[in-house]
C-alpha cells in the first residue's frame, strides 16, 4: 500500500489536494495486512485523522521492543528513523519514550506490533 499520491484537478475539494492518504486509511491497511499475515497489531493511540504522525513500537518480545518514527528523506519519501539509537530496549523504556513524544504532539498515531524478528508492514526505508 503506497501512501502515495491522488490526482489533483482544481475542481477537488481542498481536502483532496494533498499528495497523501489520510493517516487513519493508511494504518487500518497496514494493520490488515498484519492480520492477513497473522501478526498481531493493534493502534495503541489514534491521533490526529488526516495528517497525525505514526510511531511504530516494534515488540520483539523478550528480546525487547525497537521504536521507529515516520520521517521524510531528503527526496521527500517516506522513512522511518530508529529512535533510542535504533536499539532494543525494555517495554517499560519504550513505553515511557512514547509518552514523550506524544506529549510534545499530540497528533501522533501509535501502531504495536508484535513480531520477534522485528517485521512491519509499513513502507519506507529505515534512515
Amino acid at each position: 500500500m503506497n501512501r502515495g499520491t491522488f490526482a489533483t484537478a482544481s475542481s477537488q475539494p481542498d481536502f483532496m489536494t494533498d499528495d497523501r492518504l489520510p493517516t487513519d486509511v493508511w494504518v487500518r491497511a497496514h494493520l490488515r495486512r498484519c492480520h492477513a499475515e497473522a501478526v498481531p497489531a493493534t493502534v495503541v493511540r489514534r491521533g490526529e485523522r488526516t495528517g497525525g504522525s505514526v510511531i511504530l513500537k516494534l515488540n520483539q518480545r523478550a528480546a525487547g521492543c525497537r521504536i521507529l518514527t515516520q520521517s521524510r528523506d531528503l527526496d521527500g519519501r517516506l522513512a522511518w528513523l530508529p529512535a533510542l539509537k535504533g536499539a532494543l530496549v525494555a517495554e517499560q523504556e519504550a513505553d515511557d519514550y512514547i509518552a514523550r513524544a506524544v506529549a510534545r504532539d499530540p497528533d501522533l498515531w501509535v501502531i504495536e506490533i508484535e513480531h520477534r524478528d522485528g517485521w512491519h508492514p509499513f513502507e519506507g526505508k529505515q534512515l
